[in-house]
């Protein structure tokens, strides 16, 4: 496959940025996006050009920092799709494909397509942990756990932090992010005697972060990789206003 790319090019966060053309020759359909980009960069030494600078770790859909947006999708066109498991034979021979970093205030952009997502582990030490004492391990299982409520928790757990959901969200909201971290923890016991000031104290990080306020798109959960439910949100949502009127 012979492939064109317009790829952004930004030397750092104070600089306006542009996009830039690249000829991807002789890609294999089974390459993995990654992989292409990789073999771009190769030519591109070659020729003595600085690489395409781009984030990755585990490529096994895991990490979330393969965040990308491909023709105008945040990780590509597969649908429950991280960037490092869409693979070329999504694409046609003589495609042209735009590659992007996540566009968000929140996430300023360090080099070419890697963003800052440090705004996400701010929301997360707000209060996205259990830090009472829940003793050891045997004593974890002592309280029995409905099988609904433990499923609902794993769906909601079943985030990775990727961004995909403020990149395509048209006011930039992290709202199914923080929710999927507030739902998770909220149901289980461990973490039901922290509920009210976990939400409370995540949703307002969120609000310092200045992400965007949710406004029903449903984008986020159309380009969620897990495939995160927006009814989340509303868990989200009943657990702030909880916070609030109900004494703690």
């Amino acid at each position: 496959m012979n492939l064109k790319l317009y790829v952004w090019r930004q030397a750092g966060r104070d600089d306006t940025g542009h996009f830039e053309t690249y000829d991807a020759r002789d890609i294999s359909p089974d390459m993995s996006f990654l992989e292409m980009l990789d073999h771009v960069n190769e030519q591109l030494a070659v020729s003595e050009r600085e690489p395409i600078a781009f984030e990755f770790d585990c490529r096994e859909g895991i990490c979330g920092t393969c965040s990308l947006v491909i023709n105008g999708i945040p990780h590509g066109p597969e649908k429950a799709t991280t960037t490092c498991q869409t693979y070329m034979r999504s694409f046609r021979d003589g495609d042209d494909i735009h590659i992007e970093p996540f566009r968000a205030q929140p996430f300023p952009v360090i080099k070419d397509l890697v963003v800052d997502r440090s705004a996400f582990d701010r929301i997360l030490q707000a209060g996205g942990f259990v830090s009472v004492n829940t003793g050891n391990a045997p004593d974890g299982n002592a309280e029995a756990v409905a099988k609904s409520l433990a499923e609902d928790a794993l769906d909601s757990a079943a985030c990775i932090g990727c961004g995909a959901c403020v990149a395509a969200c048209p006011n930039a909201s992290a709202s199914l992010f923080t929710a999927a971290k507030v739902s998770h923890l909220a149901g289980l016991p461990q973490g039901r005697a922290e509920r009210k000031h976990r939400a409370r104290k995540m949703v307002a990080a969120m609000d310092e972060e200045r992400f965007g306020s949710c406004t029903n798109h449903g984008e986020c959960e159309a380009v969620c990789p897990m495939e995160i439910s927006t009814r989340f949100i509303s868990r989200m949502n009943r657990e702030y206003l909880q916070s609030t009127l109900l004494p703690t």
